[in-house]
């Protein structure tokens, strides 16, 4: 009785409630309401200046960083490579002492790097097998001819076309691609030096019972020549392929299976050329998509060939062997300045793009912040109507 007159007292005529107190309550509390968004919205506006600001300083820092590094390993690089053809014209028979410290410096660094960024098969590709053996024949065995021969052919076949056929760049400021040219250019430059410069290795490798000779090594006759410059450098060759697919494709199969981002120099140029959709791509699909790798490896073993079939000239004649000299390292520097011509322009105008962006984040992300704020005003009206 005494509740159904209080909620009678509370209703007027027309069963409605009394418009003062309530409306005061609404008033008050879309006050609030008014005054909480409105904090919200000027603590987020700030909040995300003060994020963007710290943002582009972190940007500008890095890009200062990464010109200083860029112009030491220019400046390191110019004075390195001025420093190794100023020896190579004074002491030729030095040249095999700097590419063995090229070799123990820098080739274990390159190793640490490529683990960390997933490229470390990179360094079961042939030209490092090559290397090796001409780290093993320079050190151990340097008087050896035939060893010699071998590793002629490696150098001046397969490596040195390289640099021509997978453009190889010489860039100085870019201590990657430095290395990279390095380890297919001057093992040639250092067996160059030993075939037609080396005084030393003129005196020492005389044969018994001749009072001179033109060049080392001795060449008995050509079917001595086809068996070392050639067919024994191509068995070597074969052993390297048998043991990468073991290595690579059945025992860390299930390994690049799992993680994609591990790179091969199969994945790396199959990738390219899949999204450029050039001839190598469709040549590579002759037979069939699911025989891309054996197709891959067939154009590899006729590379080789070829490549190694040209070393024989190229190791009878001087002037072929200076004129061969000259190609790679013009097609090296030529490469170099397409990549600072062409390449670098694109890379800086993506970066300017994604400075951009982090410029522009704060005005893209205005919409949550509202959304924030419009969810929270929700929530405090929806206390308005709360028995």
């Amino acid at each position: 009785m005494t509740n159904s007159d209080g909620f009678d007292e509370d209703l007027n005529v027309n069963g409605d409630p009394p418009p003062g107190p309530m409306k005061q309550r609404f008033k008050v509390r879309s006050e609030k309401v008014a005054k909480t968004k409105e904090m919200l919205s000027k603590q987020a506006v700030q909040t995300k200046k003060m994020l963007s600001k710290q943002a582009v300083k972190i940007a500008k820092r890095a890009e200062e960083h990464e010109r200083f590094i860029n112009k030491v390993t220019h400046l390191l690089g110019v004075l390195g490579f001025g420093g190794f053809c100023f020896l190579l014209g004074a002491r030729p028979q030095d040249i095999p002492y700097v590419y063995c410290f090229f070799y123990v410096i820098f080739v274990p660094l390159r190793w640490i790097y490529y683990r960390f960024k997933k490229w470390h098969y990179y360094l079961l590709d042939f030209c490092y097998y090559a290397n090796t053996i001409f780290l093993f024949d320079l050190i151990l065995y340097p008087k050896n001819e035939k060893l010699f021969m071998v590793c002629f052919s490696f150098a001046e076949g397969p490596l040195a076309w390289a640099l021509i056929v997978w453009r190889c760049s010489l860039v100085f400021s870019s201590v990657d691609k430095i290395i990279s040219v390095l380890i297919h250019l001057l093992p040639g430059i250092v067996f160059f030096t030993i075939r037609w410069w080396n005084p030393a290795t003129f005196e020492a490798m005389q044969p018994e019972g001749t009072s001179s000779r033109i060049s080392w090594p001795y060449v008995e006759d050509q079917s001595f020549l086809w068996t070392w410059l050639f067919g024994v450098p191509l068995a070597a060759y074969t052993l390297w392929q048998v043991l990468y697919f073991l290595i690579v494709h059945v025992l860390r199969r299930q390994r690049l299976l799992r993680d994609p981002e591990v790179m091969t120099s199969y994945r790396e140029l199959s990738k390219k050329a899949k999204k450029a959709n050039n001839i190598w791509w469709r040549l590579n699909g002759l037979l069939g998509d699911q025989n891309r790798f054996l197709t891959f490896v067939l154009f590899q073993a006729i590379f080789t060939v070829a490549t190694m079939a040209l070393t024989v000239p190229i190791f009878l004649s001087y002037k072929c062997h200076v004129i061969f000299q000259i190609l790679k390292v013009s097609a090296s520097v030529w490469n170099g300045g397409s990549f600072l011509l062409e390449v670098m322009p694109r890379q800086v105008i993506v970066k300017e793009k994604t400075k951009y962006e982090i410029q522009m984040q704060p005005v893209l992300q205005d919409q949550p912040s509202e959304l924030m704020v419009n969810t929270m005003t929700a929530n405090s009206s929806s206390e308005i109507h709360q028995p």
